[in-house]
């Protein structure tokens, strides 16, 4: 049944004028989001299917090509459900309890980052500047894929922080095998990155790793490079 054909009073968005979107099923509000359907099926017959096969936390993890794919080759849609996911984690990092844009311990790192990299299934590095009062002035997607120190140039790091005049920096990167403990080529990056900042006179602070149930400090694990 097109949508059209629907009674005006049952069909989603008036359904969610009526009553919130609280009286709405998760494909009906996917609908809603999708905005239309297709030759061969409707919008809600499309939401169904979809999350009969994969749950919304399977859908969150996709990337785009593969959400066009979900979705029959559907770019627009695939565009609309990947905006959809990101506003919903960075609604979630503005509540997280705890974190504030002052960076007072490797917690509120992990609180920042840990909505979406925590299931990422590809190597994310970041670095993120603070100010003298630890406040996040910026963060910088350094590299996506594996971490390797020679792949990695110091000007990728330290050329956005010297630009925002930052004071320090805090290294952060995820484990997409779900352990947060510091591989060889963690320990190596780390320290190729302290020395060049210690020439130019802006501090790594520390280096947070983060995996699926938590995250480590390589600071708080007996010190940054053995320096501390």
């Amino acid at each position: 049944m097109n949508i059209r054909e629907m009674p005006w009073f049952e069909r989603p968005g008036a359904r969610l004028k009526r009553g919130g979107p609280e009286v709405l099923s998760d494909a009906e509000l996917l609908a809603i989001v999708l905005g239309r359907g297709s030759k061969e099926e409707n919008v809600i017959d499309c939401s169904r299917r979809v999350l009969r096969e994969q749950n919304l936390n399977y859908l969150a993890e996709q990337s785009l090509p593969e959400l066009a794919k979900t979705f029959g080759d559907d770019t627009v849609k695939a565009l609309k459900v990947s905006a959809m996911f990101e506003l919903f984690r960075r609604t979630n990092r503005l509540k997280v309890q705890g974190f504030s844009t002052k960076i007072q311990s490797a917690e509120d790192v992990y609180h920042y980052f840990a909505d979406r990299l925590a299931e990422k299934k590809k190597e994310y590095f970041y670095a993120l500047c603070l100010d003298t009062k630890n406040r996040i002035i910026s963060e910088t997607l350094v590299s996506v894929g594996i971490l390797d120190a020679s792949l990695i140039h110091p000007r990728e790091v330290f050329n956005p922080a010297v630009k925002a005049s930052c004071h320090a920096v805090i290294l952060v990167h995820n484990h997409p095998s779900g352990e947060a403990e510091a591989s060889a080529a963690d320990i190596e990056v780390t320290k190729m990155l302290y020395n060049a900042g210690d020439i130019i006179g802006i501090s790594i602070l520390d280096h947070i790793i983060i995996g699926k149930q938590g995250y480590v400090s390589m600071k708080e694990k007996g010190g940054l490079l053995g320096v501390d």
